[in-house]
């Protein structure tokens, strides 16, 4: 008789997807943390630079004093490892420009970004998906066209122009919308009188910002429902009877998002570099204008803080986005 080998080894359970996925975006982390720290090193200048540009003059002492007290007098493998240190203990370090903890400073500023770029996300997504769906149902109709167009124009125009000629309109012309800022300065507002006011400061930079990806969501949706509605289960649940758009909705819609999905993740660290240009102009409170604040004033703690959460976001959305497959098409399965 053959005998069945026994192993004495236990099988381990795998851990849970989630955090396998974690773990392996641990290395990557560390490598973001150490390319930001010694690219910013590689920009001219520092903090000491920009006050005594500011102060119209200053003494050699009085430059070595300051670089003294913001540590970068010290060579640079004493300021990494400073740097790797703080990490550590989850400390970003301490902005010299605003006399301020740099997590505090992010945690302040993080919200109103927050907002900004979900609202744009929401919007650019829901209407964007709405209008290639349509597009492809409606292929070489007035209404395929009339998306492409708007869709050539969300590509081709340049976000700050888009808010500045919206400012000029609504703002300065008509006075409809609030020209800047997220709440009204001076007014003590509460309720909802308080959300009106932040959604009519929201309105002109969240289509700024949503415009240009939500032209992107519409192609890309338009193409990717074509290629499914052409697919042999499409075709067969229309022999048995399906009428048309039930078909597009229950069949070709949850298969066709699947490239939406990855595209959302791979368009989510672009929205942060939008953000900088509409935070600018619409003098919204948000990491964007804190980054640019940043790196005009060279505070390099602040900068490599707003780098390192924004790069962990994007990580985070990513992770999201591999969890997120499953749901859209059953096909997908994640080892758990």
């Amino acid at each position: 008789m053959s005998s069945i080998p026994r192993t004495s080894a236990k099988t381990r359970r795998p851990w849970p997807y989630p955090l396998r996925r974690a773990c392996q975006a641990l290395p990557l982390v560390a490598v973001i943390a150490i390319a930001n720290f010694f690219w910013l090193r590689l920009a001219p200048g520092d903090l000491a630079d920009v006050i005594a540009g500011e102060a119209g003059a200053a003494t050699p002492e009085y430059m070595a004093e300051l670089r003294r007290q913001f540590g970068t007098d010290q060579p640079l493998a004493m300021q990494f490892a400073a740097y790797v240190k703080r990490l550590a203990h989850l400390d970003l370090g301490w902005s010299f420009r605003y006399n301020e903890s740099v997590l505090h400073l992010i945690g302040q500023r993080l919200p109103a970004t927050a907002l900004l770029l979900v609202s744009a996300l929401v919007i650019a997504l829901v209407v964007g998906c709405a209008a290639g769906t349509f597009a492809a149902v409606s292929r070489w109709r007035w209404v395929d066209v009339l998306v492409s167009v708007i869709a050539t124009l969300g590509f081709a125009t340049p976000l700050f122009w888009l808010g500045l000629m919206l400012m000029v309109l609504f703002s300065a012309h008509l006075h409809w919308l609030p020209s800047g800022g997220m709440t009204t300065l001076g007014a003590t507002l509460h309720g909802w009188a308080f959300v009106r006011d932040v959604a009519a400061h929201m309105a002109m930079p969240v289509f700024c910002l949503s415009a240009y990806y939500l032209a992107i969501y519409a192609r890309l949706m338009r193409a990717s429902v074509l290629e499914v509605a052409g697919l042999d289960f499409v075709r067969t649940a229309r022999a048995k009877g399906v009428s048309r758009w039930r078909a597009v909705v229950s069949h070709v819609v949850p298969n066709a998002l699947l490239p939406i999905v990855t595209m959302t993740a791979l368009q989510f660290g672009t929205l942060f570099s939008g953000s900088v240009a509409i935070e600018t102009v619409f003098s919204w409170p948000g990491l964007g204008q804190l980054a640019l604040d940043a790196v005009s004033s060279r505070d390099l703690n602040l900068l490599l803080g707003i780098l390192f959460v924004s790069s962990l976001l994007v990580l985070a959305v990513n992770l999201f986005a591999d969890l997120a497959y499953g749901w859209f098409d059953p096909r997908i399965e994640v080892e758990r």
